[in-house]
């Protein structure tokens, strides 16, 4: 499966924006998808990830309360909805599928396949 990020951009803090990740080239419902962040110098940092039906999703708790994540399976797509950002919520965020059967996968290594991120930038 092959993925593409979009929908990054600069936010004032309290902003909100909705990353999206197309996915083609795959059986899109036999993925667990995921969203994860990365700055240059840091870990990957996992951010939501999300079951294959949609029904059991998981967040980092930098993020619960303010991230959701969803899926629209007929659309081989993954959305992510970032609510009242913050200048901490500054990074490269980039999507991710894994075929291992699981509902939640919450390490980077868990994944096969990540697309290439799209920047969100949020000023104070």
């Amino acid at each position: 499966v092959q993925l593409q990020a979009s929908g990054g951009g600069s936010v004032q803090a309290g902003g909100s924006l909705r990353l999206s990740c197309a996915a083609s080239g795959g059986n899109f419902n036999t993925y667990t998808m995921g969203w994860f962040r990365w700055d240059s110098g840091k870990e990957r940092e996992f951010v939501a990830t999300i079951s294959r039906s949609g029904e059991d999703t998981y967040y980092a708790e930098s993020v619960k309360g303010r991230f959701t994540i969803s899926r629209d399976n007929a659309k081989n797509m993954v959305y992510l909805q970032m609510n009242s950002l913050k200048p901490e919520d500054t990074s490269v965020y980039y999507c991710a599928a894994s075929r291992r059967y699981a509902n939640v996968l919450i390490t980077a290594t868990s994944y096969d396949t990540r697309g290439k991120g799209t920047l969100v930038t949020v000023s104070s």
